[in-house]
């Protein structure tokens, strides 16, 4: 179990009153940590920044299960291994880049270890069933083990997988139960939006993400998509005639829809891979369209999503504010 005194867990308290109207009234009789009993489990599509996880997952309470990258013959996880260069130069020479996912025995290790540590109940969260069979894997070791497993097909990808795993962090921390725990999940999963455009649909194509009579005609009218996570599939959003318009259209979106929610109530991340240069200068754009928001988070898009949305790629996620913050001020992280 966390120390209390620890400023991971003050900063995990603190987001936690961010969140909830009132304080989890006290049980008589008992320790706070006696209720502390719900550990997280979740898969590397969520995009978790490392500091986070780094700064939550010392006592077992947040687990990332990598998901495997096939480059030509090679197998890599996601996590394990530094693929980032792998697969940008694989895709970069045409060369098949392919994902599949975690096996079930590496999800009940993740629970049985769970289970070790004291923990009472697990929820699992995992990339969108539309897009991938990893909750399926999720659920078939569920069965396999005695402690309860809660799995979450979060219905999306990246940071806004992301945001509803770390919501279920911030309220497993303060004692909240598996349904609690779930509902908090669930709740920001349901608020938070990913919209994306690609240099080209070839590799969603290639990967069975989209179909390819909509890869034929982006490809032969030259037009530039933007996309959007919906119902747990990839569907297209707008289609533009050039990639400075749809980019720019990427940004006018994704700031409709934030300062479309509660002041005070927004969090942002921008996703990319092989063009960081382009994601700093649409976040700048967006800290300057959006001032009341804090600056949207940027991070490359892991390796399991690299290989579908291929190189150029840029994806916005806009989610409710109070879980999504780098982990700031903790010991030994950057600020």
């Amino acid at each position: 179990m966390p120390d209390r005194d620890s400023a991971a867990w003050l900063w995990l308290r603190d987001r936690l009153a961010a969140l909830r109207p009132a304080p989890r009234p006290e049980i008589s009789g008992a320790g706070q940590a006696d209720v502390v009993r719900t550990a997280v489990v979740t898969d590397s599509a969520a995009a978790l920044p490392a500091d986070w996880v780094n700064a939550c997952a010392g006592d077992g309470r947040l687990t990332v299960i990598p998901m495997p990258v096939m480059v030509g013959e090679e197998i890599y996880g996601e996590g394990e291994d530094d693929i980032t260069e792998t697969i940008a130069l694989a895709l970069a020479s045409g060369k098949s880049v392919k994902t599949s996912r975690p096996s079930p025995g590496q999800f009940e290790q993740a629970f049985l270890a769970a289970e070790r540590r004291g923990y009472e109940a697990v929820v699992s969260i995992h990339i969108s069933g539309g897009l991938s069979g990893t909750a399926d894997a999720a659920r078939l070791a569920a069965g396999r083990v005695g402690i309860p497993v809660e799995v979450i097909d979060s219905g999306t990808v990246g940071m806004a997988q992301g945001m509803g795993v770390q919501a279920a962090v911030v309220a497993a921390a303060g004692g909240a139960d598996a349904a609690g725990v779930r509902a908090m999940a669930e709740g920001q999963l349901g608020r938070t939006k990913v919209y994306f455009y690609v240099p080209s649909l070839e590799q969603l194509r290639r990967g069975g993400r989209i179909g390819a009579a909509a890869s034929l005609f982006g490809t032969m009218l030259a037009i530039k998509p933007i996309l959007a996570v919906d119902g747990g599939k990839i569907v297209p959003l707008e289609k533009v005639r050039s990639a400075a318009r749809a980019i720019a259209r990427l940004e006018e979106i994704a700031a409709a829809d934030a300062a479309s929610r509660p002041a005070g109530s927004v969090s942002l991340a921008v996703h990319h891979f092989g063009n960081p240069a382009e994601a700093e200068a649409l976040a700048d754009r967006l800290a300057a369209a959006l001032p009341g928001c804090p600056r949207a988070q940027i991070s490359s898009l892991p390796a399991v999503l690299a290989a579908h949305a291929g190189l150029g790629v840029l994806a916005v996620i806009v989610g409710d504010g109070g879980t999504s913050e780098p982990a700031a001020g903790l010991p030994g992280l950057p600020t």
